[in-house]
């Protein structure tokens, strides 16, 4: 039997991520109701107490003990409301099956899943920035040869000689300042061409870091083109052929119906199903969780005496009635889902099961449970009511055939339905 498509598998992913993003939105808001205001500020309440009481003298002490357990017994029966209150989700959930679906146009727009690429922005921007230029360094200046003054007087008589001497030691040290001024020179400009060398390397790195990053990005958005374009394609040709009617494109369209058919996160289903296209009929088996998988609390309470939470259970009908009630909403779900789906009545009839997959107490192996049989035509089907109907008495109008215990994993009887 045909299971989930290409499209449909898209269609899942997007309505399951919308669905969590939804969930978180009314957590977000949940968390601000009176309850967890008053959990979180009981927790608090405890924690101050618990704090004080350490740093407590003896006079104070009994005091804050008190206080402690009045703050404990606050936070132990905020959580008790808490968990109430996500049982009460849960069930509500479960109750509201068929609920939750009339109100949603089953149809897909198929053109809807045509996509246009968006790119991102090329995320190594920073390379495209040049480093900047070393600084020029700065030259010493050259050393000045500076002689001394000629003698005057009886000294430019007597003193022609030191007056000698005097200039050639000036003329010695000019010529060790120039010396050491040229190897200065000489390293400043060497350091200098280090520099330039060093920062042309990085440069050169630079840009080919950046031709590679941009390489890179033009590869990612070719493949984000490419794969749209081929997304597209199929598109189109789901399109046409569902035109034609053919059998794969029902099928297909099919699939992306019931995969926008998100179940609560406690009572998942699956879809397996074929379309037999002579007499223009789907076969359809919903596969549901068994009774084990569903919760039997009925609800929480905190006893002071044992400081304790314990919960109480569901009575046997109560799980019984609800787990058939769940049974029933899906089968009519499954049916009106997959008529309103289809304006074109591509789909005559659709013969369906509902049942669950698990062990036989018997044999211990894996076995399929059947809940309900049915069968229905898309006109009889649609002129149903189904915000006022009552759902077993629907399917008994269908002359579905129904388990009479499926809580206890009692399979239905076969006989009696019409099956193509």
């Amino acid at each position: 039997m045909a299971r989930r498509g290409f499209f449909a598998e898209l269609q899942h992913q997007s309505r399951v991520a919308a669905r969590e993003r939804e969930r978180d939105e009314r957590d977000a808001v949940r968390r601000h109701v009176a309850a967890v205001k008053r959990t979180e500020q009981a927790k608090k309440d405890w924690e101050r107490a618990k704090t004080q009481l350490a740093k407590a003298a003896d006079s104070e002490r009994k005091r804050l003990e008190k206080e402690a357990r009045e703050a404990h017994v606050a936070a132990m029966e905020a959580e008790v409301i808490e968990r109430n209150g996500k049982l009460e989700q849960i069930y509500g959930e479960i109750d509201s099956l068929l609920a939750s679906t009339l109100g949603v146009d089953d149809y897909v727009d198929l053109n809807s899943l045509r996509v246009e690429v968006t790119h991102p922005p090329f995320d190594r921007t920073d390379l495209e920035v040049p480093l900047p230029q070393p600084s020029r360094m700065l030259l010493p200046n050259e050393p000045v040869l500076t002689l001394p003054d000629p003698p005057t007087g009886l000294a430019s008589f007597f003193g022609k000689k030191k007056y000698a001497e005097a200039v050639e030691n000036a003329q010695q040290a000019h010529e060790r300042a120039l010396v050491e001024w040229r190897a200065v020179c000489r390293d400043v400009l060497a350091r200098h061409q280090k520099a330039e060398d060093v920062h042309a390397r990085d440069e050169a790195r630079r840009l080919d870091a950046l031709r590679s990053e941009r390489e890179r990005y033009a590869k990612e958005c070719a493949a984000r083109e490419s794969e749209a374009a081929d997304r597209n394609r199929r598109l189109d040709e789901l399109i046409v052929n569902l035109g034609y009617g053919t059998v794969d494109a029902i099928q297909e369209y099919v699939s992306i119906v019931l995969s926008n058919s998100v179940y609560p996160d406690h009572f998942q289903a699956a879809h397996e199903f074929e379309f037999d296209p002579s007499p223009a009929e789907l076969r359809l088996r919903v596969l549901v969780p068994g009774p084990g998988e569903i919760s039997a609390i009925k609800s929480y309470k905190y006893t002071k005496a044992t400081d304790e939470i314990t919960s109480t259970s569901l009575s046997q009908k109560e799980c019984r009635d609800r787990y058939a009630g769940a049974i029933n909403q899906i089968a009519l779900r499954s049916f009106h889902e997959v008529f309103e789906s289809d304006r074109r009545g591509l789909i005559k009839t659709i013969s369906l099961e509902v049942g669950t997959n698990t062990i036989d107490p018997a044999t211990g192996r894996p076995t399929y449970v059947p809940f309900v049989i049915a069968a229905a035509e898309r006109e009889s089907f649609l002129a149903f009511e189904l915000s006022a109907v009552v759902p077993a008495l629907t399917l008994g109008r269908l002359g579905a055939a129904v388990s009479k215990n499926p809580y206890s994993l009692i399979a239905t009887e076969r006989s009696g339905v019409r099956r193509s």
